[in-house]
């Protein structure tokens, strides 16, 4: 008999392996199971339910315990979701093309995930990541980079919709996120978000490549003048994000 051997031919390398590949095998069917607690039963483009996209099937539901105090079961039962009226082709992955506002669709380039409808947070008070800074004396602009605060706001046609009143800066990061946008009367009045990544800082004037000045009146919204929940960012990067294929008709044409 070997050294290491168990009897006959079956040693303890074989045991080895053999108790490696199972554990391999079932945590990859663990894993494949757990992807599936969101998102599942797959839809089709023409509303109809798909299987659960996975040959192991969907978990059962589990409790989560969430940082502010909130309990959530995976996976839950949701209501199915209604594209908005889109043209096209009908045929299962073919091209859809948004009806009406195409940047307030959901559909392609101004697809978002709908997240939480509450702030959040990295802080064990749970007070809110993202805030003015009107809301957090203790940040304030760097005197060596241009404070944007006052400047004019034009929209890729270079036309003024409004000026920045403010500010909005991620805590966790210590980076500014989002300029605060006082629209003119003429384009609503209203007061809309820009996300930093989608400006461009002159001399003077703030510049929105993504969408003309007639489109930041539809910017989405938020609900508190202080807070910005996790749905709420992603509805209106997704605006700003649609627009770069969807502001002018030209935009949506193919380049060849």
């Amino acid at each position: 008999m070997q050294i290491g051997s168990l009897g006959g031919n079956f040693d303890v390398a074989e045991v080895v392996l053999a108790t490696f590949v199972l554990f391999f095998v079932g945590l990859v069917i663990y894993i494949q199971r757990e992807s599936n607690r969101e998102g599942f039963p797959l839809v089709s483009d023409e509303g109809k339910r798909l299987n659960s996209g996975s040959l192991f099937g969907i978990p059962k539901p589990k409790l989560y315990r969430l940082p502010n105090g909130k309990e959530l079961w995976l996976p839950r039962a949701e209501p199915q979701e209604i594209l908005p009226s889109h043209e096209g082709s009908t045929a299962f992955g073919g091209a859809m093309t948004p009806v009406g506002n195409m940047l307030l669709s959901g559909l392609g380039a101004a697809a978002y995930a709908r997240r939480s409808d509450v702030p959040d947070s990295i802080f064990f008070d749970g007070t809110a990541r993202i805030v003015p800074l009107r809301a957090d004396e203790r940040y304030s602009i760097a005197l060596e980079g241009p404070d944007p605060r006052g400047f004019a706001v034009a929209g890729a046609d270079r036309v003024v919709a409004g000026r920045v009143v403010e500010i909005w800066i991620d805590r966790s990061e210590t980076v500014a996120r989002y300029l605060e946008i006082a629209l003119t009367p003429a384009f609503g009045g209203r007061t809309v978000l820009a996300p930093m990544t989608m400006v461009d800082v002159q001399d003077g004037l703030v510049v929105v490549e993504s969408i003309i000045a007639a489109q930041f009146g539809y910017v989405p919204g938020i609900k508190s003048p202080n807070e910005i929940s996790a749905l709420e960012e992603d509805q209106i990067t997704a605006y700003y994000a649609a627009g770069t294929l969807f502001a002018t008709p030209a935009r949506s044409e193919p380049f060849l």
